[in-house]
């Protein structure tokens, strides 16, 4: 997210069904190396993140402590950081890279990069393969300004498919999100629309920045500025056609990054800006 970000203080209430949620607690700050983060995923065996930056940043993912030490910097040496925006894993443990930011709705090089979980020691990494794919519903580049739903701020692996959920940035903003599935494979594919969710209205409060799968695969998290949109009780992968919950954060700030630290608990990091952020949090959803 490369425009400038407004600190808005009125409170809106999505429509739908409210749930109260803990405090979001403060773990630790990031690296001050690291300015703009925009995804993160977590592995449990040695409790560390693997994070990245996005457009005008370098091609590397990080690995983060527990402290909150810069332990790792992997430099993707196949790769090219056009704007990378999310980072997930699968269940074998190796790493993906969202490189499908597009907040002009321009872009004809969307990708995901997989990077091996062997390779994750290494200085020097290369992606595995690239999957390469394109939105069949955008025919014009860019759309009109009502029409700009092609931007992607993320995404989860699960079943061996990508889920990306778009980032609204239409003209009239109107909570309307996509959510798209593409298979794990090497090439060039057509995402495929699988439905659309809605949150509100107020862009500030309810524009998607970052999605999460919880391991058991039971719950989705959707990250905005200052709340999740949790969505519980779905079948197979129809995921927005779920319970959809509100869960107000109760603090605004530029949040870029979630996942799930295990089925109940969730990591969520922010961008510093104004003098605000710059953290890893933890917040627990009630079960």
């Amino acid at each position: 997210m490369k425009k400038s970000f407004l600190v808005a203080v009125s409170i809106v209430l999505l429509a739908c069904q409210q749930q109260s949620g803990s405090d979001l607690k403060t773990l630790y700050a990031l690296p001050k190396k690291l300015k703009e983060v925009s995804g993160i995923t977590y592995f449990p065996e040695t409790n560390m993140i693997y994070t990245l930056e996005d457009s005008g940043n370098k091609n590397a993912i990080y690995a983060i402590d527990s402290q909150g030490k810069l332990s790792k910097t992997i430099t993707i040496s196949n790769a090219t950081n056009v704007d990378w925006e999310d980072i997930t894993k699968d269940k074998a443990g190796n790493v993906y890279i969202g490189d499908f930011g597009n907040n002009d709705n321009k872009r004809r090089d969307l990708c995901i990069y997989k990077v091996a979980k062997n390779q994750l020691n290494k200085d020097f990494a290369s992606a595995e393969y690239k999957v390469s794919f394109s939105y069949p519903e955008q025919t014009e580049f860019p759309p009109k300004k009502k029409e700009l739903f092609y931007d992607v701020e993320g995404f989860f692996e699960h079943g061996g498919y990508f889920y990306l959920f778009t980032k609204n940035r239409s003209k009239g903003f109107d909570g309307t999100a996509f959510v798209y599935k593409i298979k794990n494979a090497s090439g060039t594919q057509k995402a495929v629309k699988i439905g659309e969710l809605k949150t509100c209205s107020n862009y500030n409060h309810c524009v998607l920045t970052s999605a999460t799968i919880s391991p058991d695969g039971k719950k989705v998290a959707l990250l905005s500025h200052d709340k999740i949109v949790l969505f519980k009780d779905f079948k197979g992968d129809l995921f927005h056609k779920g319970k959809q919950t509100e869960l107000n954060l109760n603090h605004f700030s530029q949040k870029e990054a979630v996942v799930f630290k295990d089925n109940n608990t969730l990591l969520i990091a922010d961008e510093k800006a104004d003098k605000i952020g710059g953290n890893v949090y933890e917040f627990a959803l009630s079960r």
